[in-house]
């Protein structure tokens, strides 16, 4: 018995840590790398010292610990101090699904998913636009300041001066302030002229002079609304010839708001001259609708990584944000029903609708109140007067408190991890040389074992899956060419 154990013991040295199992051991997990050791050719097919009779792998040797337990308790565990990149890329070499990765785990492994996809959305510009990967000598101070201001004009890898993209997002923001500001002062007393307009009207043989008064703009409010309107009207027709699909251009958000904030300002000025009352009514119309330009503030998140950073926050937390709808309108409507019904308690002989004394006259103005209410705001149109009123009342003021609590830490967690990658990303340096790991042969005993003396009964396809996969792996990193008919 002791002879036997002894016999199927078997050593695997990785990364220069020793490992000792039993042949049976690797056998639980079959088609996978440990279980072909356990095959009795391993010996030849594998880097096998004779001397120390172990088994070699240039590999990671803490996540070898990890893999081997999952032979051995048939749990697989991520462990915490280790990058999900290199985990997942170990996983894949020694040939394990990542799919048996435990519940208790999976979000640990996942989270480096979501790290690199919002990397990938913070992409930082490429300074010089240096090839290969590589960071040029010299850096713009035009573009370190952006870094610096957490502005970025520039999509990813785009190439140019260095100063450039830095003096275009500055312009850009500059009037877009201009713009906004000019905005919000037409509405101002001061910026406002009253003008007589004399209109003669003609009706057959009658002519009727009109007096009517209007408001204006001042002219220099006018003046400074056409030169930004003007830069922006310029930096789309730039964009959107440089741009290689058109078609996902025309899709942007951002574009759109561009194109809607900038049509009312020319439509308003080609009817201007016009008399008509079909052109006063479309003059009407567009002076009500100038709100749009207050859209141009949503242009500021193309300059300011802040501010995508709360925008991609947003949209990440979509189902917190329904959960907290969802939750604060079953609140609003038990609540508001139960306000109606409270504060109808002792109501006098005389009012048969129980409304004379109380502000709650129906269930649907109980909804404003209990909205109030439940988000801490307590205007003070509406309150409670009798006693079970009031009871409501702050049982109301207590369940919004503990509604809009639940969800909220979601939601800052998440501006947090977005806030601390961009900020990572933004500061994280360019490698000067990339470091490509020199590919094993594919007949190298240390690579992969041979098909054709593999007598193994596996549940994998007939062709050695992780030798195609990581030889495909290998080649895209050295460059060659995948030879056919080998």
């Amino acid at each position: 018995m002791g002879k036997g154990e002894e016999s199927d013991k078997i050593t695997i040295n990785v990364g220069g840590t020793r490992h000792e199992t039993y042949k049976s051991t690797l056998r639980t997990l079959p088609g996978t790398r440990l279980a072909w050791l356990a095959d009795p050719d391993a010996q030849s097919n594998f880097d096998f010292d004779g001397k120390s009779n172990e088994f070699f792998f240039d590999r990671h040797p803490g996540i070898f610990s990890y893999v081997l337990n999952y032979y051995r308790t048939g749990k697989l565990h991520c462990p915490a101090d280790i990058c999900g990149p290199l985990f997942e890329e170990e996983l894949t070499y020694w040939g394990i699904d990542e799919t048996d990765v435990e519940p208790c785990c999976w979000m640990t492994y996942r989270q480096h998913r979501d790290a690199e996809e919002a990397l990938d959305i913070f992409e930082s510009p490429e300074p010089g636009g240096g090839a290969g990967g590589e960071e040029p000598e010299e850096e713009g101070g035009g573009e370190m300041a952006l870094q610096r201001l957490g502005m970025d004009d520039r999509p990813a890898g785009a190439a140019g001066a260095a100063g450039g993209g830095g003096v275009v997002a500055f312009a850009s923001l500059f009037f877009i302030l201009v713009s906004i500001t000019t905005f919000c002062l037409e509405t101002h007393e001061a910026f406002n002229i009253d003008v007589n307009v004399t209109e003669t009207l003609v009706v057959g043989n009658t002519t009727t002079i009109l007096l009517t008064h209007k408001v204006e703009t001042e002219p220099i409010l006018t003046y400074i609304e056409g030169v930004c309107v003007l830069w922006f009207t310029l930096e789309f027709l730039v964009r959107i010839i440089c741009c290689p699909d058109k078609l996902l251009f025309v899709k942007n958000l951002l574009n759109i708001i561009d194109f809607v904030a900038i049509l009312p300002f020319y439509l308003e000025v080609g009817l201007s001259g016009l008399s008509s009352k079909a052109a006063r009514d479309v003059l009407g119309f567009l002076r009500v609708v100038r709100f749009v330009r207050i859209l141009r503030i949503f242009k500021l998140t193309r300059h300011f990584v802040g501010l995508r950073v709360l925008g991609h926050t947003l949209r990440a937390s979509t189902n917190e944000f329904l959960l907290l709808i969802i939750f604060l309108a079953l609140g609003v409507l038990i609540f508001a029903t139960m306000i109606y019904y409270a504060e109808r308690i002792g109501a006098k002989t005389s009012d048969p609708r129980g409304s004379e004394h109380t502000h709650f006259k129906n269930i649907p103005i109980g909804f404003w109140w209990a909205v109030v209410t439940m988000t801490t705001l307590g205007y003070g149109d509406m309150y409670p007067k009798t006693w079970s009123g009031m009871v409501v009342g702050a049982l109301c003021a207590l369940a919004g408190v503990l509604t809009i609590a639940m969800p909220v830490p979601v939601i800052v967690n998440n501006f947090g991890m977005y806030y601390s990658l961009a900020m990572a990303k933004q500061k994280l340096p360019k490698k000067k040389k990339k470091h490509i790991p020199r590919p094993a042969p594919l007949d190298s005993p240390t690579y992969c074992k041979s098909e054709e003396n593999s007598p193994r009964n596996s549940t994998q396809s007939d062709t050695c899956p992780l030798a195609v996969e990581e030889g495909a792996t290998e080649r895209k990193r050295s460059g060659e060419t995948p030879k056919v008919g080998q």
